[in-house]
């Protein structure tokens, strides 16, 4: 009987993964969805190839301050963070038609935890910094994919010359 058992616990183990893996690409992106996501919008840049900081702050307004921003290509920016508001906010770096179904993704699973190197996460009063390289001319987009805050308004762009 414990032979049977064991038999049948191993045939199921490699379906039980494959629902797991299945449920976990649900719950944020794997590495070879978030390259494709961010072809046009530039890459992760390094700190040693900083050209400049601009300051961003969020609010409970549903804004960001500034909401408009222009670059270069091929320049390496600093944002610096500010979440001035009573309530989390967040500032995702993308197109708006992959944010748009970002945020889509997170009015259905509002608890979804997600670190990528193309946004940041912020608490009431809270700071901190995301590095970007926008290599090509172009528009980008970021937005606050926190639930109703992008609808509310809490979207910019970056004029990449």
């Amino acid at each position: 009987m414990k032979k049977i058992l064991s038999v049948l616990m191993l045939s199921l183990l490699p379906g039980l993964a494959m629902a797991a893996g299945e449920h976990g690409a649900h719950q944020g992106h794997n590495m070879a969805s978030m390259q494709q996501d961010m072809h046009g919008i530039g890459l992760p840049g390094k700190s040693a190839e900083v050209n400049r900081t601009i300051e961003v702050t969020m609010d409970d307004n549903m804004r960001f301050s500034p909401d408009k921003i222009q670059v270069n290509a091929g320049e390496t920016v600093r944002l610096f963070i500010k979440n001035a508001g009573k309530m989390a906010h967040e500032l995702v770096i993308g197109n708006l038609e992959s944010l748009q179904a970002h945020a889509e993704m997170m009015r259905q699973m509002p608890d979804m935890k997600h670190a990528e190197p193309n946004m940041i996460s912020l608490k009431a009063g809270q700071k901190g910094g995301l590095i970007w390289k926008f290599d090509q001319a172009g528009t980008v987009d970021f937005a606050c994919l926190i639930p109703g805050h992008m609808e509310a308004g809490m979207k910019g762009s970056v004029h990449v010359m």
